[in-house]
């Protein structure tokens, strides 16, 4: 949300430098991780949050050198522990705008519980997910999205756990702002994260990433010019969903079954298609979990954006209202308050 302070009225106008720190950026050559960077340093000068005020947290993992790379406030935690840091910088100064750049590891395994505890509670942090499907930095052993049957490092006869889907996982902890992209698709990226910067509560966004050393090409097929639009819908509030490289296809439901039909020969026009509607909780996970039928395009873009209130909000009220009935009291005047007792 932007920072309305008269402060932030009256702040410089920020520039893509402004953002770009001095440490040499050390991803491998070809890493999906440059675009990422990149799409964040441009849109970030859009905001009018003074510079100060923003904070990058992570854990570890390729993605997690993040907070090095830009020229903001940062904290480079432990494995799995950004949401938890995360959580506490806010809950400590709302006024912050508290990014979180994670993996699909270091996000959905060490650190899953984390994550989805800070999504439902709805703390007002933005959430990066880098996903390229493995485990990048400690070289390519599998991780809680590599698909069935992936040969990996650690699974040299194949991936037998059934991976996580990253959207249906947010929907389904309650994250009030829900979004997919991709690396290779950098206008549309750059909107996404613009939509989460407007957006009041816990927002999520999957970054379809391409690790070109341990898992080259995971996503091509919805990245490349020459397949993308055959292969990628993107979602967009009040409207159809259209694909094709004529935008001659669309997505229908079948009751709550969603399925691919021409719009260009009949018999279905585009009055029949699926509108999307980012208000509706059940029709975004019916679009997430299209990812488990070949037939189907890949959906892109927000799938969900809630008003509810957020946790920092909540808190700052319950404290209000405890203050304004015992008043303003030390800590050693709660301890010995009628409330204790000691131990003989």
């Amino acid at each position: 949300m932007a920072d309305t302070t008269p402060q932030a009225a009256a702040a410089p106008k920020l520039t893509i430098k402004d953002f770009q720190s001095d440490q040499d950026v050390r991803w491998c050559p070809g890493c999906g991780d440059y675009s990422i960077l990149a799409q964040v340093q441009r849109v970030f000068p859009e905001f009018t949050h003074l510079k100060e005020n923003y904070v990058a947290v992570s854990g570890i993992g390729c993605s997690s050198r993040f907070p090095y790379y830009m020229d903001i406030y940062g904290i480079h935690g432990i494995h799995g522990r950004a949401p938890a840091i995360a959580s506490g910088v806010k809950l400590a100064n709302p006024d912050l705008d508290v990014w979180v750049a994670t993996g699909d590891g270091d996000g959905l395994s060490i650190g899953g519980n984390h994550m989805i505890h800070m999504l439902r509670r709805n703390i007002n942090i933005k959430v990066l997910l880098f996903n390229n499907q493995i485990y990048g930095l400690t070289k390519g052993q599998y991780s809680p999205t590599s698909v069935l049957g992936q040969i990996t490092k650690s699974t040299p006869h194949g991936v037998i756990d059934y991976p996580f889907v990253p959207v249906s996982l947010a929907l389904g902890a309650g994250a009030t702002l829900v979004a997919r992209a991709m690396d290779r698709d950098p206008k549309h990226l750059q909107e996404v994260i613009r939509r989460a910067e407007q957006h009041h509560g816990s927002a999520f966004i999957e970054i379809y990433q391409n690790c070109n050393v341990f898992n080259d090409g995971a996503f091509f097929q919805f990245t490349e010019k020459d397949t993308r639009d055959d292969s990628v819908v993107y979602l967009e509030h009040g409207k159809p969903l259209v694909f094709g490289k004529e935008q001659e296809k669309g997505i229908r439901l079948n009751g709550f079954t969603p399925e691919a039909v021409s719009i260009k020969e009949g018999p279905y026009s585009i009055s029949d298609l699926l509108v999307h509607n980012e208000n509706d909780l059940t029709l975004a996970f019916i679009l997430a979990n299209m990812i488990h039928n070949p037939a189907l395009p890949r959906a892109m873009g927000v799938f969900v954006s809630l008003d509810r209130p957020t946790y920092e909000e909540q808190l700052r009220d319950q404290v209000a209202r405890a203050k304004s009935r015992k008043g303003n009291v030390t800590l050693q005047q709660v301890l010995d308050g009628d409330e204790t007792w000691v131990i003989q």
